[in-house]
């Protein structure tokens, strides 16, 4: 027998990656960064990450901002496309200087449509990326708010973003974090919040629409902190059955 044992008081195995969920106000603290500006962040990587991905014969870019508030530094990411957003009926999603979007064969005519002229054909992942911007950037409603480089953006050049990194390095987002596989944070994109004023209850109107649902675990009163998994108990259908006990009496 050869057993090296050790004391039951005694750590002798890791205690895993601690987890958080809910929701928090976040700084921004780098967009795409290299291997190098990762490691000045106290995020360990081995190589240079790779910010494209495939899917369906598709090629996307992974554009990732690293946020971070005073418990856990984590990555949002989204997924962007040099191709323009069309639903399956054909129409276009169209979008105008103030952030508006909206869905439509032609450029909208909508008596509700702002600033017509500035009317353009949406990127695939433009509207999340523009209503996480106004979240951060903290836009007042009716203000513009405009890339000058979108075209080059959704292929990767991140430059012009880069530059609001240090621009709001004093802004913070309002984000729902959550818990995939078990063991990754996942960020909600589907609505973003401000600090100001603090509203959540239109993330949680979010999470409740149709096509609102978090494919992640989260504490469900929302309350940012550890995150604490639920016991998932499935019960049997019928009474367990071993046909080698019948010898019990």
């Amino acid at each position: 027998m050869a057993i090296k044992s050790n004391s039951s008081e005694q750590e002798v195995t890791g205690g895993g990656v601690t987890l958080y969920s809910g929701l928090s106000n976040f700084n921004v603290v780098a967009i795409n960064p290299t291997m190098a500006e990762l490691h000045a962040l106290d995020v360990k990587v081995k190589t240079e990450p790779n910010y494209y991905v495939e899917f369906s014969g598709e090629e996307y870019f992974k554009l990732t901002f690293w946020i971070k508030n005073e418990d856990l530094t984590t990555r949002m990411e989204i997924l962007m496309q040099n191709k323009e957003r069309v639903s399956q009926s054909g129409k276009n999603q169209w979008m105008n200087a103030i952030g508006q979007s909206t869905w439509s064969e032609g450029a909208p005519t909508y008596d509700w449509w702002k600033m017509p002229e500035t009317s353009r054909k949406v990127y695939t992942g433009e509207e999340t990326l523009i209503n996480f911007i106004k979240a951060w950037a903290n836009v007042a409603y009716g203000d513009e708010v405009v890339f000058d480089t979108m075209d080059k953006i959704v292929k990767g050049d991140t430059t012009e973003l880069k530059a609001l990194v240090s621009i709001l390095a004093s802004n913070q987002a309002r984000l729902l974090v959550g818990v995939k596989d078990g063991k990754y944070q996942s960020v909600y994109l589907k609505c973003f919040g401000r600090v100001k004023p603090q509203r959540d209850d239109l993330i949680v109107k979010s999470l409740n629409d149709d096509y609102g649902s978090f494919n992640a675990e989260f504490n469900t009163d929302l309350v940012w902190g550890t995150f604490a998994p639920e016991l998932a108990v499935v019960a049997a259908d019928a009474p367990f059955s071993d046909e080698s006990d019948s010898w019990v009496d």
